[in-house]
C-alpha cells in the first residue's frame, strides 16, 4: 500500500519575507498587522499575518480594500529571489531523505515513502523528524498530511494549521473526511460546489454516497471521478523528476479561485521575475517557455512555445508566458498558475532578430546586471528595476 505525504509551508510568503528581514535586523513582521503584496492600489494580498487576519483582511482581496479596513497596515512587496532561496533550501532538505519528491508549487510538495518502508517504518515519526528539522534549520513551519494517495494527503495537510501533522488513511476517510463541507473536497471548485449544494450535496459524505446516474446528468464525465474522490479514491502517482533535469519552473497556488485577468497576469509577472533571476544566477538562457494552470476543478491546461532568441530577461519571459496564457485560457476560474523555461544555452551577447531594438535590450541587460550586483553585494532586495532605470536615465541626461 502506498504511503504519500503532502507538505505545505505555513503562510510561506510572509514567513520567508520575515526571515529575510530578520537577518537584516528588522522586527518580525509576523508580529505586525502586515501583508505581502504590491503597493499599487490594483495589487492583491498574497499573504497576511495572524494579526492582519484578526482585522478581517483576507488573502486575495485588493490592497485598497485591505487598507480601508486598517489604514496603518504594513505592506511588504513580494521578493521571489528570497522565496526561491527558501523554496530551494526546503526541497533540498527533503531530498536528503527521499528522492521521490514532486514539487507541486513553490511552497508545497508530495513525497512518496512507499519504497522506503524498511528505512522509515513509521511515516508519522518521519513527518515529525522532517517538520522539526525544517523549523530548526530553516526557521519556518510546515503542515504535513499523510495518506495512501495524493488526494487524501493533500486533504489531510489542510485539516488544521499551523505546524500540524495529520493522517487520512483509507480506514479514516469516513470518520475524518465525510463530515467536511463539500467545498473542502480537493478538485471541487466554486461553481461545482454551488451546483452540488443545489442538488442537496452539502458534505463530502453526501457526494460519496450520491446517485451516479443523477450526478452524471449535471457533471457528465466528471461524475465518476467526483464520487471516487469523495470516497478517497485516487490513483495518480507522485510525478518526480531528477532535480532541474528538464527545466526550471515556478508555480503558485492562488489565494482564491479567480478569473480576474489582472490578478493572474500580476502573478505571471512575479513568477517571470523569479525565473529570470534563477537563469541569471545559473548563467544560462532559455529558448522554450511554457505556461500551465489548473482551473477551479483542478483540470490541467498547458501550452509551450519556442522563441526566436534565447533569453533570461523577465520582460521576455512575461511577454511570452502571458501570450501563451491568454491563448489557452477560456476565462474560467483558476487556482494554480505556473511558468517554466527550458532548452537552455549559456548566456552570451544577445543575438537580436531583425525587428528587435538593440538599445532597448542592452539597457534592460545593464539594469538587471546592476540590480544583481547591488542585491548580491548587500544580500537583500534594496533596489528595483524602475529605480535603476531612473538613475541610468538621469546619468545619460547629465552627459
Amino acid at each position: 500500500m502506498r504511503i504519500i505525504l503532502h507538505l505545505d509551508v505555513n503562510n510561506a510568503f510572509l514567513a520567508w519575507t520575515a526571515l529575510s528581514l530578520i537577518e537584516k535586523g528588522h522586527a518580525d513582521i509576523r508580529e505586525e498587522v502586515s501583508v505581502i503584496g504590491s503597493f499599487s492600489s490594483r495589487g492583491v494580498i498574497l499573504s497576511r499575518s495572524t494579526l492582519a487576519k484578526e482585522k478581517k483582511i483576507n488573502s486575495g482581496e485588493p490592497m485598497y480594500m485591505a487598507k480601508s479596513k486598517f489604514p496603518n497596515l504594513k505592506i511588504y512587496e513580494p521578493d521571489f529571489k528570497v522565496y526561491h532561496h527558501y523554496s530551494e533550501a526546503l526541497f533540498n532538505l527533503i531530498r536528503k531523505y527521499v528522492k521521490e519528491v514532486e514539487v507541486y508549487s513553490i511552497d508545497e510538495c508530495f513525497i512518496d515513502l512507499s519504497t522506503y518502508k524498511n528505512i522509515y517504518d513509521d511515516p508519522y515519526e518521519f513527518a515529525l523528524k522532517i517538520s522539526k528539522e525544517i523549523k530548526d534549520t530553516l526557521g519556518f513551519t510546515v503542515n504535513i498530511g499523510i495518506a495512501n494517495n495524493k488526494l487524501c494527503a493533500k486533504m489531510a495537510s489542510d485539516f488544521s494549521k499551523p505546524n500540524k501533522i495529520h493522517t487520512l488513511y483509507n480506514h479514516e476517510i469516513e470518520e475524518k473526511m465525510w463530515p467536511l463541507p463539500i467545498e473542502k473536497l480537493f478538485f471541487v471548485g466554486k461553481k461545482s460546489s454551488i451546483l452540488l449544494r443545489e442538488l442537496g450535496v452539502n458534505t463530502i459524505g453526501d457526494l460519496a454516497n450520491y446517485n451516479y446516474q443523477i450526478l452524471q446528468k449535471y457533471f457528465k464525465n466528471r461524475a465518476k471521478e467526483m464520487i471516487e474522490h469523495a470516497n478517497g479514491i485516487d490513483s495518480e502517482r507522485v510525478n518526480y523528476e531528477e532535480y532541474h533535469s528538464k527545466g526550471i519552473s515556478n508555480a503558485t497556488t492562488l489565494a482564491n479561485d479567480t478569473n480576474d485577468l489582472d490578478k493572474i497576469l500580476d502573478t505571471i509577472r512575479m513568477i517571470s521575475d523569479n525565473l529570470s533571476y534563477q537563469l541569471r544566477k545559473d548563467g544560462i538562457m532559455a529558448k522554450q517557455i511554457s505556461v500551465n494552470y489548473k482551473d477551479s476543478n483542478f483540470k490541467s491546461f498547458s501550452k509551450q512555445m519556442i522563441i526566436h532568441n534565447a533569453t533570461y530577461l523577465p520582460e521576455d519571459i512575461y511577454k511570452y508566458a502571458s501570450i501563451l496564457f491568454k491563448s489557452l485560457w477560456k476565462k474560467e476560474y483558476i487556482r494554480l498558475i505556473g511558468v517554466s523555461v527550458t532548452k537552455f544555452k549559456e548566456s552570451d551577447p544577445y543575438q537580436l532578430s531583425f525587428f528587435e531594438e538593440v538599445k532597448v535590450k542592452e539597457e534592460s541587460e545593464t539594469i538587471l546586471k546592476t540590480i544583481d550586483e547591488i542585491n548580491n553585494k548587500y544580500g537583500k532586495k534594496i533596489v528595483s528595476k524602475a529605480k535603476v532605470k531612473s538613475n541610468l536615465v538621469k546619468q545619460k541626461n547629465m552627459i
